[in-house]
């Protein structure tokens, strides 16, 4: 039956690594349906059918997506196996154009970050402390939250299990390492039974929702609005913006290029290096920058 060939195909992923959760689902409620229809085998048409009781189209086009890459694996060793064609398009969406801080703006939502706390200061301290280390490091907003004390070391943040379960070591400016050392001689004796960088007044671990909160009331309090047919500003961005700052800073030549970007894919954790490269076609700025490199190489000069 489909079914223990779907099972034995997610135990495999997941023992390389992959969680499989909600693909895991998807692909044994595939197998039912085939099951159900008589098939033992995957069958497109019946994939086809399946993928399209999905409401969107999106949604429809990843439901086939998962059952074309079960019936490449499959087929590896049963050419029976149909591989469906996708009549439903790609799977993913269009990413929205990030959201670029320019640095004074970074500077000045740090600053109304600071003026937060009117009864207690510390709110304010936490905060600007926060929103400065996801501005200079490029962090996930989880990932900061969940830094504990041990994770500070002179050698950089230990980001421990973070997305896709990896850790890795973010080394940090000299600056931002004081800076954040200043923080914590204030933290630690406000709630010294808890051992994370970055809690609330409840003397507890931030939340999302709670940094989320504070982001926007400096944004407002700066000015900071969405303009029209552009992106709006959101804490994530702070990580769309170091990465693009990066980029600008990338050095010439071909092989320095590619080092520089395996090192920030890196640095932020990413899983492919797609994902890093996908700023440059995500940024006007950078694909001005490509196209004028482009133009001038065409015309005879140096990129």
């Amino acid at each position: 039956m489909l079914t223990q060939a779907v099972e034995s195909y997610l135990e495999l992923r997941r023992a390389m690594g992959f969680a499989l959760h909600s693909e895991g689902s998807l692909l044994l409620s595939f197998a039912k349906y085939s099951d159900a229809a008589g098939k033992s085998h995957i069958c497109a048409e019946t994939a086809i059918q399946w993928a399209g009781s999905a409401r969107s189209v999106t949604t429809r086009a990843r439901r086939l997506g998962q059952v074309i890459r079960l019936a490449r694996f499959l087929r590896a060793e049963d050419q029976c196996h149909e591989l469906p064609p996708p009549v439903y398009g790609g799977e993913k969406s269009p990413r929205p154009m990030p959201y670029i801080f320019s640095a004074d703006n970074v500077n000045r939502l740090v600053q109304a970050a600071s003026r937060l706390g009117k009864r207690n200061p510390f709110r304010g301290q936490t905060y600007s402390t926060f929103f400065s280390l996801l501005a200079c490091t490029g962090l996930r907003v989880s990932e900061a939250i969940r830094l504990r004390f041990e994770d500070v070391t002179a050698d950089g943040l230990i980001i421990r299990c973070s997305k896709f379960r990896k850790s890795r070591l973010v080394p940090l400016h000299s600056t931002a390492l004081v800076g954040l050392e200043q923080y914590l001689q204030k933290r630690r004796p406000f709630a010294p039974f808890d051992d994370h960088v970055f809690v609330s007044l409840r003397r507890r671990p931030l939340l999302v929702g709670d940094a989320e909160t504070a982001f926007r009331t400096a944004a407002e309090k700066i000015g900071l609005k969405r303009e029209p047919g552009l992106p709006r500003p959101t804490i994530h961005a702070l990580r769309h913006t170091f990465a693009v700052r990066s980029l600008e800073h990338c050095p010439d030549g071909r092989d320095r290029i590619t080092k520089h970007m395996l090192a920030l894919s890196t640095y932020l954790g990413h899983s492919k290096v797609a994902d890093t490269y996908w700023y440059l076609e995500a940024t006007p700025e950078l694909m001005t920058g490509i196209a004028d490199s482009c133009e001038t190489f065409f015309a005879g000069g140096r990129p």
